[in-house]
Protein backbone atom coordinates (compact mmCIF):
# COMPACT_ATOMS: atom_id res chain seq x y z
CA UNK A 1 0.00 0.00 0.00
CA UNK A 2 2.67 2.39 0.98
CA UNK A 3 4.90 1.41 -2.18
CA UNK A 4 1.39 2.43 -4.25
CA UNK A 5 0.78 5.62 -2.60
CA UNK A 6 4.38 6.46 -3.09
CA UNK A 7 4.14 5.99 -6.81
CA UNK A 8 0.88 8.12 -6.81
CA UNK A 9 2.75 10.97 -5.05
CA UNK A 10 5.94 10.67 -7.54
CA UNK A 11 3.45 10.88 -10.61
CA UNK A 12 1.79 13.44 -8.98
CA UNK A 13 4.67 15.75 -8.35
CA UNK A 14 6.20 14.87 -11.85
CA UNK A 15 2.83 16.38 -13.59
CA UNK A 16 2.29 19.53 -11.86
CA UNK A 17 4.87 21.48 -13.21
CA UNK A 18 3.60 20.15 -16.84
CA UNK A 19 -0.22 21.42 -15.40
CA UNK A 20 1.13 24.56 -14.75
CA UNK A 21 2.74 25.59 -17.63
CA UNK A 22 -0.25 24.77 -19.94
CA UNK A 23 -2.09 27.02 -17.59
CA UNK A 24 0.10 29.82 -18.62
CA UNK A 25 -2.77 32.00 -20.26
CA UNK A 26 -5.01 31.69 -18.11
CA UNK A 27 -3.75 33.89 -14.34
CA UNK A 28 -5.06 32.48 -11.37
CA UNK A 29 -4.28 35.99 -10.24
CA UNK A 30 -6.43 37.93 -12.89
CA UNK A 31 -2.68 39.31 -13.85
CA UNK A 32 -1.91 39.34 -17.59
CA UNK A 33 0.98 36.93 -18.17
CA UNK A 34 3.39 37.01 -19.24
CA UNK A 35 4.36 40.38 -17.59
CA UNK A 36 7.39 42.16 -15.72
CA UNK A 37 7.58 41.96 -11.51
CA UNK A 38 10.66 42.55 -9.47
CA UNK A 39 12.40 40.77 -6.24
CA UNK A 40 10.90 41.79 -2.75
CA UNK A 41 14.24 40.65 -1.55
CA UNK A 42 17.90 39.83 -1.44
CA UNK A 43 17.64 36.17 -0.89
CA UNK A 44 15.03 34.62 -2.67
CA UNK A 45 14.97 30.59 -3.11
CA UNK A 46 14.20 29.50 -6.99
CA UNK A 47 12.53 26.21 -7.28
CA UNK A 48 12.27 23.39 -9.82
CA UNK A 49 8.39 23.57 -9.31
CA UNK A 50 6.05 25.11 -8.05
CA UNK A 51 6.25 24.24 -4.26
CA UNK A 52 8.74 24.00 -1.44
CA UNK A 53 8.86 20.50 -2.22
CA UNK A 54 10.48 20.83 -4.93
CA UNK A 55 14.50 21.51 -4.95
CA UNK A 56 15.74 24.66 -5.07
CA UNK A 57 17.81 25.65 -8.31
CA UNK A 58 19.58 28.72 -6.93
CA UNK A 59 19.51 31.65 -5.05
CA UNK A 60 18.32 34.86 -6.52
CA UNK A 61 20.44 37.95 -4.22
CA UNK A 62 19.48 41.16 -5.74
CA UNK A 63 16.84 42.86 -4.44
CA UNK A 64 14.86 44.85 -7.00
CA UNK A 65 15.89 42.57 -10.09
CA UNK A 66 13.33 42.47 -12.52
CA UNK A 67 11.55 39.52 -13.84
CA UNK A 68 9.28 38.14 -16.18
CA UNK A 69 6.47 35.97 -15.13
CA UNK A 70 5.15 33.58 -17.43
CA UNK A 71 3.11 31.10 -15.58
CA UNK A 72 1.23 30.88 -12.13
CA UNK A 73 0.19 27.93 -10.29
CA UNK A 74 -1.87 28.34 -6.52
CA UNK A 75 0.85 30.91 -4.99
CA UNK A 76 3.98 30.35 -7.14
CA UNK A 77 5.31 31.89 -10.29
CA UNK A 78 7.16 30.67 -12.65
CA UNK A 79 9.79 33.58 -14.09
CA UNK A 80 12.31 34.39 -16.30
CA UNK A 81 15.34 36.13 -15.43
CA UNK A 82 17.46 38.57 -17.79
CA UNK A 83 19.20 35.45 -18.24
CA UNK A 84 16.85 33.43 -19.50
CA UNK A 85 16.74 30.99 -16.58
CA UNK A 86 13.50 29.58 -15.74
CA UNK A 87 12.24 28.58 -11.95
CA UNK A 88 9.50 28.89 -9.70
CA UNK A 89 9.40 31.45 -6.50
CA UNK A 90 6.46 32.07 -4.05
CA UNK A 91 4.21 35.03 -4.99
CA UNK A 92 5.06 36.84 -1.72
CA UNK A 93 8.78 37.39 -3.11
CA UNK A 94 7.66 39.52 -5.81
CA UNK A 95 7.12 42.96 -6.06
CA UNK A 96 4.82 45.12 -8.49
CA UNK A 97 7.62 47.51 -8.87
CA UNK A 98 8.71 48.19 -12.10
CA UNK A 99 12.41 48.04 -12.47
CA UNK A 100 15.33 46.89 -14.87
CA UNK A 101 18.32 45.30 -15.13
CA UNK A 102 21.12 47.17 -17.80
CA UNK A 103 22.35 44.01 -20.07
CA UNK A 104 25.13 45.31 -22.40
CA UNK A 105 28.36 44.55 -20.89
CA UNK A 106 30.82 47.57 -19.54
CA UNK A 107 29.85 50.67 -18.92
CA UNK A 108 26.26 52.56 -20.34
CA UNK A 109 25.56 56.07 -21.35
CA UNK A 110 23.04 57.51 -19.34
CA UNK A 111 21.55 60.38 -21.16
CA UNK A 112 19.92 63.90 -20.27
CA UNK A 113 17.19 63.35 -22.98
CA UNK A 114 16.01 60.58 -24.87
CA UNK A 115 18.37 61.44 -27.70
CA UNK A 116 22.27 59.60 -28.65
CA UNK A 117 23.23 63.49 -28.96
CA UNK A 118 22.19 64.82 -25.74
CA UNK A 119 24.33 65.19 -22.96
CA UNK A 120 26.16 62.31 -21.23
CA UNK A 121 25.10 62.63 -17.56
CA UNK A 122 26.69 59.40 -16.12
CA UNK A 123 27.84 55.72 -17.12
CA UNK A 124 26.44 52.78 -15.47
CA UNK A 125 27.79 49.16 -14.99
CA UNK A 126 26.57 46.11 -16.51
CA UNK A 127 23.92 44.34 -13.81
CA UNK A 128 22.96 47.54 -12.21
CA UNK A 129 19.57 47.67 -11.64
CA UNK A 130 17.38 51.28 -11.45
CA UNK A 131 14.18 52.14 -11.24
CA UNK A 132 11.71 52.80 -14.00
CA UNK A 133 10.01 56.39 -13.97
CA UNK A 134 8.84 56.41 -17.93
CA UNK A 135 8.87 54.38 -20.67
CA UNK A 136 7.37 54.65 -23.82
CA UNK A 137 6.15 52.45 -26.38
CA UNK A 138 6.97 55.42 -29.00
CA UNK A 139 10.62 55.88 -28.23
CA UNK A 140 13.80 53.67 -27.81
CA UNK A 141 14.85 55.35 -24.45
CA UNK A 142 13.45 54.56 -21.32
CA UNK A 143 13.82 57.27 -18.05
CA UNK A 144 15.64 54.99 -15.30
CA UNK A 145 16.54 56.25 -11.71
CA UNK A 146 19.79 54.66 -10.68
CA UNK A 147 20.39 55.12 -6.55
CA UNK A 148 20.18 59.67 -7.01
CA UNK A 149 20.98 59.49 -10.55
CA UNK A 150 17.95 59.97 -13.22
CA UNK A 151 18.48 59.77 -16.93
CA UNK A 152 17.73 58.27 -20.19
CA UNK A 153 18.77 54.65 -21.47
CA UNK A 154 18.19 53.12 -24.74
CA UNK A 155 15.82 50.50 -24.40
CA UNK A 156 18.26 47.80 -26.23
CA UNK A 157 20.50 48.32 -23.29
CA UNK A 158 17.92 47.07 -20.68
CA UNK A 159 15.70 44.25 -19.74
CA UNK A 160 12.19 44.78 -17.52
CA UNK A 161 10.61 46.55 -20.11
CA UNK A 162 8.66 45.42 -23.15
CA UNK A 163 9.29 47.59 -26.33
CA UNK A 164 4.92 47.88 -26.94
CA UNK A 165 4.64 49.18 -23.16
CA UNK A 166 3.84 52.66 -21.67
CA UNK A 167 4.96 53.10 -18.50
CA UNK A 168 4.79 56.38 -16.26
Amino acid sequence: MKTVFAALFGLLLSVMPALAQDTADESESGLAVPRMVSLRSNLINARSGPGARYPIEWVYMQKGAPVEIIAEFELWRKIKDWQGSESWVHKSMLSGKRMVKVTTPGENNLYEKPDYQSQVIARVEDEVVGEVKHCAADNSFCLIRFASIEGWIPKNNIFGVYDTENLD
